[in-house]
């Protein structure tokens, strides 16, 4: 039997979760999206996201075989206020999370940042490269999350496999760091 290693990729509203689990799943992942309605409408912000016609309701679900006896399991959280009952559920168990960050909407990320931190869950923060948005330097990322200097922060476009799989990458080597502690040298 593989080992089972589950990733969250969690962020606010529109910052790309569902993309980022649909460009690195090697099978079709299982999303949870449904048409934002009128019903919506005073409650979603879609300030800096205008375009976007849907939303993850329960989760979005991937798969990534590392080896014949080790597999990752990628669930992706929603990223709207009504539907953060179903975290809890989501990240039940997970090595990490992601948590994904748009400069557009930097402040959609702090119920993320907060959740993480509150459960002790090693996470580090990604932010996705959108066209057209203003690219800010790491460390002012940082300083506007409040973020201490043992979170990692890296760049990535969650559109693009390889990117998505370095955040992985990143991630998975900041949560053993967390849990093995650093390496002993002699």
């Amino acid at each position: 039997m593989p080992t089972a290693v589950k990733i969250v990729i969690a962020g606010g509203f529109g910052a790309g979760k569902t993309t980022m689990v649909s460009s690195v799943s090697e099978t079709v992942p299982l999303r949870t999206e449904e048409t934002l309605t009128g019903r919506g409408v005073g409650v979603d912000d879609l300030a800096g996201v205008e375009n976007k016609s849907t939303t993850t309701v329960a989760m979005d679900f991937g798969r990534i075989t590392i080896r014949r006896d080790l597999v990752l399991y990628l669930f992706g959280t929603p990223g709207q206020e009504r539907f953060w009952f179903m975290w809890d559920d989501v990240t039940l168990g997970a090595l990490g999370a992601v948590v994904l960050a748009d400069t557009r909407r930097l402040t959609d990320c702090f119920p993320s940042v907060d959740y993480f931190e509150r459960r002790g869950t090693p996470f580090i923060v990604a932010v996705n490269c959108f066209d057209g948005a203003r690219r800010y330097d790491l460390d002012e990322v940082r300083i506007a999350l409040s973020l201490g200097p043992s979170v990692p922060v890296t760049m990535c476009d969650a559109r693009d496999r390889s990117s998505a799989k370095e955040v992985l990458i990143k991630l998975a080597q900041h949560a053993m760091h967390q849990r093995v502690g650093p390496a002993v040298t002699s």
